[in-house]
């Protein structure tokens, strides 16, 4: 196995919460991101689409051939609608009233990417999001401080005023957009350790206690 800080490793997302969470398992990476069409497909379902998204990005960013690419795709999915970014304020409202006080999923899908043989793996983490019954004042204050317009569904699950989620039991990450374990799991598969503890960095992170790792990384 190769040492986990000899890894040659692109993440290709702009996302501060993506980079704050690989930087949990110890390797060095450099981010590089291309911009993709994100346009889901006629009829396409949403593990579908977040698995053929993370790995259009993965594809579009350049490399050299000892490299790794790793991209990550999430979208929030409410019933059988795909509740991407909000246009505008106007959006994010509606999208917060309509998840409100009940349970959604949050699908991410995530490809890594050997540029050495074109090998790729991908991976779906899906989890059910019980939001809370916050007010209409509460939606309001906070889609006037802009943080939903770049977040699909309008919402980041660690945000720490509007604190949208009753409870979890599922990946917290993943939520975040990024199901750490398993990115170490597919990053094990290419050959390459992480010497840092990483469900215990990650549960320190977001001060929660993981149900999901040990099955994850068994």
């Amino acid at each position: 196995m190769l040492e986990s800080l000899l890894v040659n490793l692109i993440l290709a997302s702009n996302s501060p919460r993506r980079r704050q969470l690989l930087g949990l398992a110890g390797w060095n990476f450099v981010v590089s991101v291309a911009d993709v069409d994100e346009s889901q497909l006629k009829n396409e379902s949403p593990a579908d689409y977040v698995l053929r998204l993370a790995e259009k990005k993965a594809r579009a960013v350049k490399a050299d051939a000892d490299q790794l690419v790793l991209a990550s795709d999430t979208t929030v999915v409410d019933g059988l609608d795909i509740l991407g970014k909000p246009q505008d304020d106007a959006e994010a409202i509606a999208m917060l009233t309509r998840l409100r006080g009940r349970t959604h999923q949050v699908y991410t899908g995530v490809a890594l990417l050997r540029i050495s043989d074109d090998s790729l793996l991908t991976d779906l983490c899906v989890t059910d999001v019980p939001m809370r019954a916050y007010s209409d004042e509460e939606i309001r204050a906070y889609v006037a401080t802009g943080d939903p317009l770049d977040k699909a569904g309008a919402y980041a699950i660690q945000h720490s005023e509007f604190r949208p989620v009753a409870s979890m039991n599922g990946c917290y990450a993943s939520v975040m957009g990024l199901p750490l374990c398993h990115v170490v799991r597919m990053v094990r598969k290419m050959g390459v350790q992480s010497n840092a503890d990483v469900p215990a960095n990650c549960q320190k992170l977001l001060e929660y206690d993981c149900p999901m790792y040990t099955s994850i990384l068994k």
